[in-house]
Protein backbone atom coordinates (compact mmCIF):
# COMPACT_ATOMS: atom_id res chain seq x y z
CA UNK A 1 0.00 0.00 0.00
CA UNK A 2 1.28 3.41 -0.98
CA UNK A 3 0.02 6.18 1.30
CA UNK A 4 0.62 9.62 -0.10
CA UNK A 5 0.76 12.86 1.85
CA UNK A 6 0.94 16.26 0.16
CA UNK A 7 2.25 19.46 1.71
CA UNK A 8 3.30 22.95 0.72
CA UNK A 9 0.02 24.48 -0.34
CA UNK A 10 -1.13 27.91 0.76
CA UNK A 11 -2.07 31.40 -0.29
CA UNK A 12 0.20 33.18 -2.77
CA UNK A 13 -0.09 36.34 -4.83
CA UNK A 14 -0.27 36.21 -8.62
CA UNK A 15 3.18 35.80 -10.19
CA UNK A 16 4.36 34.16 -6.99
CA UNK A 17 5.79 30.67 -6.41
CA UNK A 18 5.08 27.62 -4.31
CA UNK A 19 6.65 24.19 -4.03
CA UNK A 20 4.45 21.23 -3.29
CA UNK A 21 5.83 18.00 -1.85
CA UNK A 22 4.39 14.51 -1.76
CA UNK A 23 5.83 11.76 0.39
CA UNK A 24 4.93 8.14 0.97
CA UNK A 25 4.28 6.98 4.50
CA UNK A 26 4.15 3.38 3.32
CA UNK A 27 6.15 1.51 0.78
CA UNK A 28 8.67 2.95 -1.58
CA UNK A 29 7.70 4.81 -4.74
CA UNK A 30 9.44 2.16 -6.88
CA UNK A 31 8.47 1.62 -9.67
CA UNK A 32 5.59 4.05 -9.76
CA UNK A 33 5.00 6.93 -12.08
CA UNK A 34 4.14 9.92 -9.90
CA UNK A 35 1.62 12.49 -11.02
CA UNK A 36 0.12 15.76 -9.88
CA UNK A 37 -3.51 16.60 -10.54
CA UNK A 38 -5.71 19.49 -9.48
CA UNK A 39 -9.37 20.21 -9.00
CA UNK A 40 -10.84 23.69 -8.92
CA UNK A 41 -14.26 24.42 -7.40
CA UNK A 42 -17.03 23.32 -9.72
CA UNK A 43 -14.61 21.70 -12.17
CA UNK A 44 -13.42 18.20 -12.89
CA UNK A 45 -10.05 17.02 -11.71
CA UNK A 46 -7.37 17.64 -14.33
CA UNK A 47 -3.89 16.36 -15.00
CA UNK A 48 -1.00 18.72 -14.24
CA UNK A 49 2.30 16.83 -14.57
CA UNK A 50 3.85 13.39 -14.18
CA UNK A 51 7.28 11.81 -13.93
CA UNK A 52 8.44 8.24 -14.49
CA UNK A 53 10.47 6.30 -11.94
CA UNK A 54 13.72 7.11 -13.75
CA UNK A 55 13.06 10.82 -13.45
CA UNK A 56 14.14 11.35 -17.05
CA UNK A 57 10.72 11.08 -18.65
CA UNK A 58 8.30 13.86 -17.80
CA UNK A 59 4.99 15.12 -19.18
CA UNK A 60 3.15 18.39 -18.53
CA UNK A 61 -0.29 19.74 -19.25
CA UNK A 62 -0.11 22.60 -21.75
CA UNK A 63 -1.59 24.97 -19.18
CA UNK A 64 1.44 24.67 -16.88
CA UNK A 65 4.26 24.00 -19.34
CA UNK A 66 7.12 26.42 -18.79
CA UNK A 67 5.83 27.49 -15.36
CA UNK A 68 5.71 24.25 -13.34
CA UNK A 69 8.50 21.71 -12.81
CA UNK A 70 8.02 18.20 -11.49
CA UNK A 71 10.91 16.30 -9.92
CA UNK A 72 11.45 13.35 -7.63
CA UNK A 73 13.92 12.10 -5.04
CA UNK A 74 13.54 8.34 -5.00
CA UNK A 75 15.88 7.92 -2.06
CA UNK A 76 13.56 10.12 -0.01
CA UNK A 77 10.34 8.77 -1.53
CA UNK A 78 9.35 12.33 -2.38
CA UNK A 79 8.01 14.02 -5.47
CA UNK A 80 7.91 17.78 -5.90
CA UNK A 81 5.98 20.28 -7.95
CA UNK A 82 7.68 23.66 -8.26
CA UNK A 83 5.09 26.19 -9.36
CA UNK A 84 6.27 29.56 -10.66
CA UNK A 85 4.46 32.53 -12.16
CA UNK A 86 1.24 31.42 -10.54
CA UNK A 87 -2.06 32.68 -11.88
CA UNK A 88 -5.48 32.93 -10.24
CA UNK A 89 -6.66 30.12 -12.51
CA UNK A 90 -4.11 27.82 -10.85
CA UNK A 91 -6.23 27.97 -7.69
CA UNK A 92 -7.28 24.41 -6.86
CA UNK A 93 -6.77 21.47 -4.56
CA UNK A 94 -3.64 19.70 -5.77
CA UNK A 95 -3.40 15.93 -5.51
CA UNK A 96 -0.44 13.61 -5.72
CA UNK A 97 -0.95 10.20 -7.32
CA UNK A 98 1.04 7.02 -7.96
CA UNK A 99 0.50 4.52 -10.75
CA UNK A 100 2.12 1.75 -12.75
CA UNK A 101 0.24 2.14 -16.02
CA UNK A 102 1.57 3.46 -19.29
CA UNK A 103 -0.79 6.44 -19.49
CA UNK A 104 0.46 9.76 -18.23
CA UNK A 105 -2.99 11.10 -17.37
CA UNK A 106 -5.08 8.18 -16.13
CA UNK A 107 -4.96 4.83 -14.35
CA UNK A 108 -3.33 6.02 -11.13
CA UNK A 109 -3.81 3.61 -8.25
CA UNK A 110 -3.06 5.66 -5.17
CA UNK A 111 -4.03 9.21 -4.26
CA UNK A 112 -3.22 11.67 -1.54
CA UNK A 113 -5.74 13.79 0.33
CA UNK A 114 -4.80 16.98 -1.46
CA UNK A 115 -3.38 20.37 -0.54
CA UNK A 116 -5.09 23.69 -1.25
CA UNK A 117 -3.36 26.26 -3.44
CA UNK A 118 -4.97 29.69 -3.63
CA UNK A 119 -3.60 32.38 -5.93
CA UNK A 120 -5.06 35.75 -5.07
CA UNK A 121 -4.05 39.31 -4.36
Amino acid sequence: QVQLVESGGGLVQPEGSLRLSCTSSGRTFYPYTMGWFRQAPGKEREFVAAIRWSGTSIYYADSVKGRFTISRDNAENTVYLQMNTLKPEDTAVYYCAAGRGSSWTSGYEYWGQGTQVTVSS
